[in-house]
């Protein structure tokens, strides 16, 4: 039997660059919270065995989602940064032993509601094959420039070897767990899973997906992801 996959949903974050004092995972989206979107999502993918989501202690907001679906098995504590809330989101995988340490975490930004569900089975196909993980990422189109301390240009980067680091990512559990105790060890707040893997020495698989897959960071993004959803096809993955 393969081991499961459990996605984990950081979603401690109050999102500053929205200008607002609603967290931004919490802004309406088409009649709805952004995370409840983005939880749809992964609930819609049958690679998916369940759902954690991080979130802090004193969320207010949570209870508006009004979300009831099988694969949401709980709520862990969020933490000063994002590789608290997934650390602790890991440990309450294992200490309440629903969690393997031969199982995957699939861990998936709580603004990326626009994820494609072939894209996740393909990330998930990916990982298990090399057994060490992947993440989603897309290749950088645009021209590359470095600036200097003065804000000039310093030189004209090659795009080539380039890409966007995306979510979701996904790794063997008790590998991510150990390399991003050992991130924090270093006094390292990594700002995504792959550098924690990186850092211990594990170099993922880049698994190219959809461009659609925005992180909704400024206002502007709303209107994309309004789009973007609307446009989503059905889900075509039917295997894990």
């Amino acid at each position: 039997m393969s081991e499961k996959i459990w996605a984990i949903i950081p979603a401690a974050g109050i999102g500053r660059r929205m200008s607002s004092t609603l967290p931004k995972q919490y802004m309406e989206l088409l009649g709805k919270p952004i995370l409840s979107h983005t939880m749809d999502r992964l609930s819609e993918s049958h690679c998916i065995d369940g759902i954690v989501v991080g979130m802090q202690n004193d969320d207010e907001h949570w209870e508006s989602i009004n979300f009831d679906h099988e694969k949401v098995i709980g709520i862990s504590d969020g933490g000063t940064e994002r590789v608290h809330t997934v650390l602790n989101a890991i440990h309450f995988l294992l200490d309440n032993e629903v969690a393997d340490t031969e199982d995957w975490a699939l861990v998936h930004d709580a603004v990326r509601p626009c994820v494609d569900i072939d894209d996740i089975a393909l990330l998930a196909s990916t990982a298990r094959s090399n057994g060490e993980g992947a993440l989603l990422a897309t290749r950088v189109t645009d021209t590359l420039k470095r600036a200097n301390e003065n804000g000039r240009v310093d030189a004209t980067v090659q795009r080539e070897s380039h890409w966007r680091a995306l979510t979701p990512q996904m790794f063997p559990m008790g590998k991510l767990k150990a390399a991003l105790e050992a991130s924090l060890e270093k006094g390292l707040t990594t700002t995504d899973e792959s550098a924690a893997m990186e850092l211990y020495g594990i170099y993922p698989e880049l698994v190219e997906g959809s461009s659609t897959n925005i992180k909704i960071t400024m206002q502007s993004d709303l209107l994309l992801a309004e789009f973007f959803l609307k446009n989503l096809e059905k889900p075509h993955d039917t295997n894990r």
